[in-house]
């Protein structure tokens, strides 16, 4: 440790925060003057295990899961403020004024349990349960004996645990949307990492995160809208699962008169339960968006399916009647400008997402046109990491092992920031692919932090391929998030399908890609 670096924690007893404030925390201290390296975190064994590592363990004492710490390295003189930062940002959204001044949230505006909270809001339908994975099934379960639906944004949960919640709530009439489900829009209200849309008559149901954010964003922004949105977790339409949430908003949204037609959206699932639910009769059309599926799957008559979100969305908005879908844009012209300039030693694709969907949706769309795409959440088994040194690679920077310590990327975009300006000195970069996630929940300025690296790398002689997920309802302001990355000399796409295509584009050399027909039917 360096002279003048100091090192403080701080620890508040039986003080549960969720995920999201943590996050939001976190970003705030080390945002701070004089801050290094700071931590908002619920005291799991986990958690202090990565403390200790960065040598922040010392007065910690016999805390516990039920514990909130608040740890910061950096400069002696500004730790106390920083810490402070952290408290404000934790607690005074809570605080109407009348705390015991210690700028924690009155207590009557804590429940501490379940009971408490639905006799301060005995109106409400749903819970959010947001607690570390080892407590989060108890939690769901006693939500569900209440009879509330449960959003569980809390990821760790057992497979076990999913499967014996989903099917209590089957028999329930209940939907437990999650584990790891961090998306949601229930009624014109976004839970979790949100965009801001307007109503419309299409019910998304969703087993991918920012899959559902692309799905809502697209119809809001060409010219439709959505009656609910409902997360079911990245596993539901696992074999083991088997479909039991997708089954069931499917089958809520089929009776819910708004709802005039429904987008499923999925990474690929398993072939049996994706033609279980598909050739299930329904009264309203059905579009599936089956992201990177390669085999037609049996289907009812009348049901669409497809492998990526872009056309996914069209499909729906063509069965509506709307017109006005523009996935090209401008990536046509910019791309076909770069692809003469570019060193014919810049071969590579790199991509930087803090968005898994998109990510994994990025892999099997460039993948079909430049081969194997080296990943650490991989399409192949031989795809995986590290790959060859002049291989193409795609990370999903918000998977565990780049997230432990600090608030995901869609949070705060640092965690990207040096990966971006690394690829300034690679000279067989030709395209850096990154995502820029707007909403709420997301960092308020995501792009003025990502642009001054994106600049650098298209100095150095690269491309650099955005695409700004979001609409102009969001508070970051979506043209303005488009506007500063093109002001760095970004390509900016209009769909994540096409930020791959106009990647892969530039790659091969070849303009042409950008207009690669999307529109395969993958209906048996």
């Amino acid at each position: 440790m360096t002279a003048g670096t100091e090192v403080r924690t701080e620890v508040i007893a039986d003080c549960y925060v969720d995920s999201v404030r943590l996050l939001e925390a976190t970003r705030a201290m080390r945002e701070a003057p004089g801050v290094d390296w700071a931590w908002a975190l619920m005291a799991t064994p986990a958690n202090l295990d990565v403390l200790a590592a960065e040598g922040l363990a010392g007065g910690l004492g016999d805390a516990s899961a039920n514990d909130l710490v608040l740890a910061v390295r950096g400069s002696d003189t500004q730790m106390a403020a920083a810490l402070e930062e952290g408290r404000r940002l934790l607690f005074d959204a809570a605080d109407s004024g009348d705390g015991d001044g210690d700028g924690a949230a009155p207590a009557a505006l804590r429940p501490a349990s379940l009971d408490d909270a639905l006799a301060a809001a005995p109106g409400a339908n749903v819970a959010i349960v947001s607690v570390p994975g080892p407590y989060a099934a108890l939690e769901a379960h006693k939500a569900l004996t209440r009879g509330l639906d449960v959003l569980l944004f809390s990821d760790n949960v057992g497979l076990a645990d999913e499967i014996d919640l989903k099917r209590r709530a089957r028999s329930l009439g209940r939907l437990v949307m999650g584990p790891g489900a961090g998306t949601a829009a229930l009624g014109g209200v976004g839970l979790g990492f949100s965009n801001r849309v307007a109503p419309g008559p299409v019910g998304v149901v969703a087993a991918a995160g920012t899959g559902a954010q692309e799905a809502m964003t697209l119809l809001d922004r060409w010219g439709s809208g959505v009656t609910h949105v409902i997360g079911v977790g990245g596993r539901d339409l696992s074999g083991d699962v088997g479909g039991l949430m997708a089954e069931a908003a499917v089958e809520a949204f089929d009776r819910h008169d708004a709802t005039e037609l429904i987008l499923l959206v999925s990474k690929p699932p398993a072939p049996a339960v994706a033609e279980r639910l598909l050739t299930k009769a329904t009264g309203k059309p059905i579009v599936a968006a089956l992201i990177g599926l390669d085999r037609p799957v049996a289907a009812a008559p009348g049901v669409a399916v497809c492998n990526t979100l872009e056309q996914g969305v069209v499909e729906s908005l063509d069965r509506l009647g709307h017109t006005g879908a523009d996935p090209i844009g401008t990536i046509d012209a910019e791309t076909a400008r770069l692809s003469t300039s570019l060193d014919r030693r810049r071969r590579r694709l790199v991509g930087l997402f803090s968005g898994g969907t998109l990510a994994y949706e990025a892999m099997t769309v460039a993948s079909r046109h430049i081969g194997p795409v080296f990943s650490n959440t991989p399409l192949d088994p031989g795809w995986g990491l590290p790959g060859p040194p002049d291989g193409h690679v795609c990370l999903d920077l918000g998977e565990e092992e780049f997230t432990v310590g600090r608030p995901h990327p869609m949070i705060d975009p640092e965690a990207r920031l040096e990966r971006l300006s690394d690829q300034a000195s690679d000279p067989t970069v030709a395209a850096v692919l990154i995502d820029v996630v707007i909403g709420d929940g997301a960092h308020p300025d995501p792009a003025a932090m990502l642009a001054p690296a994106a600049a650098e790398t298209v100095a150095s002689g690269a491309a650099v391929v955005a695409y700004v997920l979001g609409t102009d309802r969001d508070p970051q302001g979506f043209e303005r998030q488009r506007s500063t990355m093109r002001e760095a000399g970004c390509v900016v796409a209009e769909t994540n399908a096409r930020a791959a295509l106009a990647a892969a584009a530039l790659v091969n050399r070849d303009p042409a890609l950008v207009h690669h027909d999307l529109s395969t039917s993958l209906t048996a």
